[in-house]
């Protein structure tokens, strides 16, 4: 009998630590976080499914982008960059538990190859490589944030879930029942003076800009003949204006902007000429 009973007992034990041994290889967390719930700088309100797609078809987001998103949560836009766009997409969740429970979220999904959350604080962690930032923070961590996000190569996308950015105007706008998102196109730098000539031609203008965020204005002086800039738009590093050349001819000029130089073309008559610009 005594036997029998450390047998059982041997058997128990053995079963015990198998079941530690397995759990202990596949943690299994019983963390749900709760809306509303507070965390550093925010309370978590989950962005539903259908304003995400919005967002981010708003962004043009493809298989060729790296999303980022600032407080993460659940994961569900990182998640949804990956599923549903092809992107590889981070989160950045100062909440430990739950950026694990956002992980297993894309575990679950079955994305965990193209999507990483981490715990971390937006205000020291690097996104710089990011394509795109999404966001859903208060309008002072927008505002916070807005001299980083500044500094990002022209042409990256942020969006935010629900509040702007302040005077930097939102270049489009999303709704979805009584949410809102915003997106804005990081805009190249170009306030200041250019020398502006066609290419093989030694024949030169002064471009003056003025810029306001993605806002442009300004003049060409050209042979003496000062005009100003007409349907100025600059989106990412894209920019294109008309203007009246000393000739009295309308001419329309597209280019694209890299550091202190642009390359493009000017429309006249029905020709076009290759252009370029450069600045100090």
């Amino acid at each position: 009998m005594m036997k029998f009973f450390k047998l059982a007992c041997n058997a128990a034990l053995a079963m015990a630590v198998a079941l530690v041994m397995g759990c202990a290889s596949t943690p299994v967390s019983d963390y749900q976080p709760q809306r509303g719930q507070t965390g550093k700088d925010v309370i978590w309100i989950p962005t539903s499914p259908e304003l995400v797609t919005r967002m981010l078809n708003m962004a043009k987001v493809s298989n060729q982008d790296i999303v980022y998103d600032l407080g993460a949560g659940d994961g569900i836009i990182a998640i949804t960059a990956a599923k549903q766009f092809g992107a590889r997409a981070f989160g950045i969740e100062y909440n430990p538990q739950m950026a694990l429970h956002a992980q297993s979220n894309a575990r679950i999904a079955g994305v965990a190859d193209k999507v990483s959350i981490r715990q971390g604080d937006i205000f020291e962690e690097k996104f710089d490589e990011a394509s795109v930032v999404t966001m859903y923070l208060l309008p002072h961590l927008n505002l916070k944030l807005r001299p980083t996000l500044l500094k990002m190569k022209p042409g990256t996308r942020i969006v935010s879930h629900a509040f702007d950015m302040g005077e930097w105007e939102p270049d489009d706008r999303v709704g979805f029942d009584y949410a809102s998102a915003y997106l804005w196109v990081v805009p190249s730098a170009v306030q200041g003076q250019w020398t502006l000539q066609e290419v093989d031609s030694s024949a030169q203008s002064v471009l003056e800009i003025e810029q306001i965020f993605q806002r442009i204005g300004g003049t060409i002086t050209e042979r003496g003949h000062k005009s100003p800039l007409l349907g100025a738009q600059l989106r990412g590093d894209k920019i294109a204006f008309q203007y009246v050349g000393a000739d009295q001819q309308l001419r329309s000029v597209t280019a694209q902007v890299s550091g202190k130089r642009m390359q493009g073309v000017m429309t006249l008559q029905g020709g076009q000429l290759p252009i370029e610009a450069t600045r100090p």
